[in-house]
């Protein structure tokens, strides 16, 4: 029996929910175990194949695509939970045993059988549809499980699982916890929401253990360690001090021994310098090849910033120079954006140096880890950091419109050009450079400054902060894929329910809020990794915010009788359009207390109303499982259109989320439509009958 939103008792089919734990703790288990799968694909995934590194939304989106296939197919009669453990480990197996790796001298993709790699083209279809078979699967031990509870009661439990979920995968991350652990907790999650007797079942326990096993294969073999960033390899010691790094299969850093490093770019920046180093800061500090030239040439304190504790680990443990142990040194782990805006101290020399990540802020489709470092704010905070007579440099290997977007900018905020030393030439038409500036032309010592293009790119900005963009559109690969997603998902949806796509026309409007959603969480994520920094730690921090806050409005509703639709809607668009007016570099004037405050009631106000509208909403649909799955089907339409700040910046995607909250509250049903709404609702395929 079912219960439905007005509490009356109907016939549904017979579901097995487990023996091991009841229906509202198997509820909440089974949602924690969908987010710490979705979780794990999205890091083993990246981690295994390198055209999907850059394109971690995308396994983001077809989690979404799986999971709404799920949610529709609860009260499909051939039950096939049973399969979401094998589907799962037939989906990391695939990643892991067609692994690719790219070369560091040819830049070629290779399959670990030394074939050339699958083209992206061929990569990306098969990784899509392989986590959103594999979601589906998952998501259906929730969704059969979601029904029996009313919308409301079903949707609370949905959401505290989740959260649950995240804090698992957070808390494994922060211990450095890899993927034998991850195959733990969702093998024993399986079993748990299998019956009591393991045998009854065969095909789920056989499922289990084949992904505990490949998990702890794949994460245990090759010397590999998990960082919450990335899959870090060191190989093979070719020269002496030389240990070459690997992040995700691609060639990252070496660990060098003094006399190399000073053979290379690394001193550039100290041969412009009219006085001694003195105080130092290193943003990118890596495993110490900058920290070591910088203790070489005098530094008398050296800040070393790293993101990612086990590069920087690494160097504490094997690099030649032995940097991290000298007492000068002081190392952080953080993010360069974030400890620029937080600290007091003013450098004789400022250095970026390669704080290339070559990954994504988890679930943003453009936004890198170290995006917020190269805008027009950032090297303003780095002109503001300088002692007088100061110097910043930075160096890498880019792309011709990247590097001069980068000269551009440090002329903007200093009012001059940059010294600049050319060097080699690297794969992908990247050429090595330095670029040194002072507070003034005087403080550096150059011969050859740069020379604006006869078209220069315009300088990234925090709100628009895409350095490596190429120009205010969106790239013609990521139109063309996110086109195919729509449209495969549309047929997908249509093949996997079994019914009509009119099935969820009732639910329009709860699609709608779905995407709207999205679209605002990405604007929240984006506006604290921006005042907080883009590390892990802080993107889960916000994505649990977000969680609490739809909890905390669930509850709310639960509890309260609550203003009519008109009124929650005036109050969203009013929160939204304050969210609009306060930009988030006016927070970064407050000290760190009073900023995350401010980013808290500015951030989770709209999250809260929006919730409020939905709880209200979802409470009474006759089909829970339907009109969930439309909203998640939303929300991954508004994963797509998530990538339209590539063209209007983050802060004007607050406008497209009040015109898709719009379009909800015009298609909400109202009035004698809410009568008719439930007829129809009743006659809908799968529909729970209202009593």
């Amino acid at each position: 029996m079912a219960v439905t939103a007005e509490g009356s008792t109907t016939s549904a089919p017979r579901t097995r929910t487990g023996g091991f734990v009841g229906p509202r703790a198997g509820l909440v288990l089974a949602s924690a175990a969908m987010l710490f799968a979705e979780l794990m694909l999205i890091r083993w995934v990246a981690g295994f194949q390198i055209h999907v590194a850059l394109f971690t939304n995308f396994v983001l989106l077809a989690s979404f695509l799986g999971i709404g296939v799920g949610f529709l197919r609860a009260r499909h009669e051939r039950d096939l939970r049973r399969w979401a453990p094998l589907a799962l480990a037939a989906m990391v197996a695939l990643v892991w045993v067609f692994r690719v790796v790219r070369s560091v001298t040819t830049r070629d993709a290779e399959t670990v059988f030394g074939l050339p790699a699958p083209p992206m083209w061929v990569t990306l279809p098969v990784v899509f549809l392989g986590v959103a078979g594999a979601m589906a699967l998952v998501t259906e031990e929730v969704a059969r499980r979601f029904e029996r509870f009313a919308p409301l009661d079903a949707y609370r439990l949905d959401i505290f699982g989740s959260l649950l979920g995240i804090v698992a995968f957070a808390a494994l991350s922060f211990v450095g916890a890899g993927p034998l652990s991850w195959g733990l907790a969702l093998a024993a999650a399986f079993v748990v929401l299998g019956p009591r007797a393991i045998t009854a079942d065969r095909i789920r326990a056989i499922g289990a253990a084949a992904l505990l096993a490949i998990l702890a294969v794949g994460g245990l073999t090759g010397g590999d360690t998990w960082s919450p960033y990335y899959r870090v390899s060191q190989l093979p010691v070719t020269e002496p001090g030389r240990v070459p790094i690997r992040v995700n299969s691609l060639p990252h850093q070496s660990t060098l021994p003094l006399e190399r490093l000073r053979e290379e770019f690394y001193v550039r920046p100290y041969e412009h310098l009219q006085r001694e180093p003195g105080r130092v800061l290193i943003i990118g500090a890596g495993n110490g090849n900058d920290v070591a030239v910088a203790l070489s040439e005098g530094a008398t304190s050296v800040d070393a910033v790293e993101i990612d504790r086990v590069l920087q680990g690494i160097g504490r443990e094997r690099h030649p120079e032995q940097p991290y142990a000298d007492p000068r040194v002081t190392a952080h782990v953080d993010d360069g954006r974030a400890f620029l805006e937080r600290t007091d101290a003013e450098y004789d020399l400022i250095l970026f140096a390669l704080p290339d990540s070559l990954t994504l802020v988890t679930g943003q489709g453009a936004l890198r880890l170290e995006s917020y470092l190269f805008t027009v704010e950032a090297m303003t905070t780095v002109r503001d950091r300088l002692a007088p007579g100061g110097v910043f440099a930075m160096y890498n290997y880019y792309r011709p419109d990247v590097f001069e977007r980068y000269a551009n900018t440090m002329a903007t905020v200093f009012g001059h050009e940059p010294c600049f030393d050319p060097g080699a030439q690297g794969a992908d038409r990247r050429s090595q450079a330095v670029l040194t500036i002072g507070v003034s032309p005087d403080d550096v010592s150059c011969e050859t400054r740069w020379t604006p293009a006869v078209v220069v790119p315009e300088p990234a900005t925090d709100d628009h902060p895409f350095p490596y963009a190429r120009g205010r559109t969106i790239p013609l690969l990521y139109a063309v894929v996110l086109g195919l997603i729509v449209v495969a998902s549309i047929v997908i949806v249509r093949r996997a329910s079994g019914a009509p796509l009119s099935r969820m026309r009732p639910y329009a409007d709860l699609f709608c809020m779905g995407a709207a959603f999205l679209l605002l969480e990405t604007t929240n994520v984006v506006r604290f990794a921006l005042l907080f920094g883009t590390t892990w730690f802080v993107n889960a921090l916000v994505f649990a915010g977000i969680l609490l806050s739809v909890l905390a409005a669930v509850e709310l509703a639960r509890r309260v009788r609550l203003p009519s639709p008109i009124v929650l809607y005036v109050a969203l668009a009013l929160a939204i359009a304050v969210a609009w007016v306060i930009e988030p570099a006016s927070l970064l004037q407050l000290d760190v207390v009073p900023r995350f405050f401010a980013a808290v009631a500015i951030a989770f106000t709209p999250v809260f109303i929006a919730n409020l509208i939905f709880a209200e909403r979802f409470r009474d649909v006759g089909a829970s499982t339907v009109a969930f799955a439309a909203n998640l089907l939303g929300a991954m339409l508004g994963g797509v259109m998530e990538y339209l700040a590539l063209t209007t910046g983050y802060r004007n995607l607050l406008f497209v989320v009040a015109l898709v909250y719009g379009l909800a509250f015009i298609l909400r049903p109202r009035g004698r439509d809410v009568l008719d709404l439930t007829q129809r609702e009743r006659r809908l395929p799968g529909a729970i009958e209202v009593g």
